[in-house]
């Protein structure tokens, strides 16, 4: 890497740890902001993503507002278990992806803080609520549509982005083998119209393809890429490494094509693709306002997802496309709705023309590029290795 390179990349992070302090206080609670300007509510799964961009920092101010975090969501979780989505307002649910991510950053931050006992209680009862997630008594955790953070999206049933999570939290609290069983449960092939339903259960895996299916629920499923959940598979190591290494070279081969094509004006992966079109079958009519081809859920590039796709490259030693992303995810969020702003870390960017679409300075856009940015420069990753 240049030292021209290297200089933004530091720059980049100077600037991602100003856009943390200086939304680790918002109106709510005294509570961390999602971003800057826009969105001042402490939404839940936004700051849990954070944590690891903010555990690797070591910044005493940032840990401390994960402390504050994780005490108050606890305060407010249900009698059962659940973890609301936002994280001061008990009676704001309904979300699939908060509990485990709760799971998630609850484990990292009592490794980072040394405090093993640390909400202790809290933990047991999320652990029994997200047993009670499955419909048919397994270990896959089943989910309505829009209640993970796509929430302009329809995953229904059986998620891969939730399930990741799962298998991730069971291996940072060594509960292995339940995380065995849930491996083998989303190992197992979608289920389509013409199969007999006497076939076992569904899994998550497209017998065609190299990646894993959006989501599984008996004879209905999704075979569009969802790149936060394949990512999150092969940090997690539920993919195994010659899987991963199939999955990132289809991202690459696919993103190519649609840089060709005109659908994609960066060298960074959508989130979300094939884009679902108004001809297309899963079209939902709300989404012509809200989630165009190549916009939001549909196919938007967003920050935060890029920084587990980057981690991803990294835990599969692909060290050089890792470095290459990162200088480019680095240029991508300079652009700034806001043209006084050195760095935007705007929300997401419409996949079409790389333009900035939703807020600055939002939190995990900053936090995931410090996680990134320390996966690359370290070539590991933190807090994923041990359970890889």
């Amino acid at each position: 890497m240049t030292s021209e390179n290297q200089q933004l990349i530091k720059s980049a992070e100077a600037a991602a740890l100003e856009v943390l302090l200086h939304n680790s206080k918002g109106p709510f609670l005294n509570l961390p902001r999602t971003a800057g300007w826009g969105y001042p509510e402490p939404y839940t799964r936004d700051l849990l993503i954070s944590v690891l961009g903010i555990a690797v920092t070591n910044n005493t101010e940032l840990l401390q507002t994960v402390h504050n975090v994780l005490l108050v969501l606890a305060k407010n979780q249900s009698k059962k278990g659940h973890i609301p989505s936002l994280v001061h307002d008990k009676e704001d649910r309904g979300s699939s992806d908060t509990t485990p991510l709760f799971l998630i950053a609850a484990g990292i931050f009592k490794k980072v803080a040394k405090e093993p006992f640390f909400l202790e209680d809290a933990i047991k009862k999320a652990l029994l609520w997200m047993e009670y997630q499955s419909p048919s008594d397994r270990c896959l955790v089943a989910q309505l549509p829009t209640s993970d953070w796509r929430d302009e999206q329809w995953v229904l049933g059986y998620g891969l982005f939730v399930n990741t999570l799962a298998y991730t939290y069971l291996k940072l609290f060594g509960k292995t083998k339940r995380a065995e069983k849930l491996h083998l449960e989303i190992e197992q092939p979608i289920f389509n119209s013409n199969q007999a339903k006497n076939r076992g259960h569904e899994g998550l895996v497209i017998p065609h393809q190299s990646y894993y299916a959006l989501w599984a629920y008996k004879v209905y499923s999704s075979e569009r890429f969802d790149l936060l959940g394949n990512s999150m598979a092969i940090l997690s190591g539920l993919a195994s490494p010659s899987k991963a290494m199939e999955i990132i070279d289809w991202v690459e081969t696919s993103c190519n094509s649609m840089q060709k094509n005109k659908e994609l004006s960066v060298d960074l992966p959508p989130n979300f693709f094939p884009f679902i079109h108004p001809e297309d079958s899963d079209w939902r009519p709300r989404y012509a306002d809200y989630n165009q081809p190549g916009d939001y859920h549909n196919g938007g590039i967003w920050p935060f997802v890029l920084g587990f796709y980057i981690a991803a490259l990294v835990a599969v030693k692909q060290y050089d496309l890792a470095e290459k992303k990162l200088l480019e995810l680095t240029r991508l969020i300079k652009i700034a709705k806001n043209k006084e702003l050195e760095f935007g870390f705007n929300e997401w960017y419409k996949a079409q023309d790389g333009k900035p679409m939703g807020q600055d300075w939002q939190t995990w856009s900053a936090s995931n590029y410090l996680y990134a940015a320390r996966c690359v420069a370290e070539k590991r990753t933190p807090f994923f290795d041990l359970i890889r």
